[in-house]
């Protein structure tokens, strides 16, 4: 594995961690969420990386799960284009409106860690 692949996926596994600490914050949520999307972008681009897919300047995990998606499979895009609301709706103050309904729910945010450490793992595949 290429060191830059190994990177990607250090910074990915401290995202998971941070979300272990602050998963059963309902306060807190909108960041477990927000942390869960990026987990995900970082192990898309260590794909990326590891196989030399080319660079790609995006945030957006359906654009980045289209260039990987030969070497790692998932089957819930839908949550894929979820967890893209909330990229910089989270890392604002405001009304919280992350998801059309506003702020995620405990569950949610728990579906989206869940969702997140499946990508990871099947990353490492």
């Amino acid at each position: 594995m290429k060191s830059m692949t190994k990177d990607w996926l250090k910074s990915a596994q401290g995202d998971l961690l941070l979300i272990k600490t602050i998963i059963d914050k309902e306060e807190l949520t909108h960041l477990s969420a927000f942390h869960a999307q990026q987990a995900i972008e970082k192990v898309f681009k260590a794909v990326v990386e590891e196989y030399e897919l080319g660079f790609i300047k995006t945030h957006s995990l359906e654009t980045l799960y289209n260039k990987v998606k030969s070497f790692i499979t998932i089957t819930n895009v839908e949550t894929l284009i979820i967890l893209d609301q909330l990229y910089i709706d989270a890392r604002y103050p405001g009304e919280y409106g992350l998801l059309p309904h506003g702020k995620p729910t405990l569950t949610e945010a728990l579906e989206f860690n869940t969702f997140a450490v499946e990508i990871f793992v099947l990353s490492k595949k």
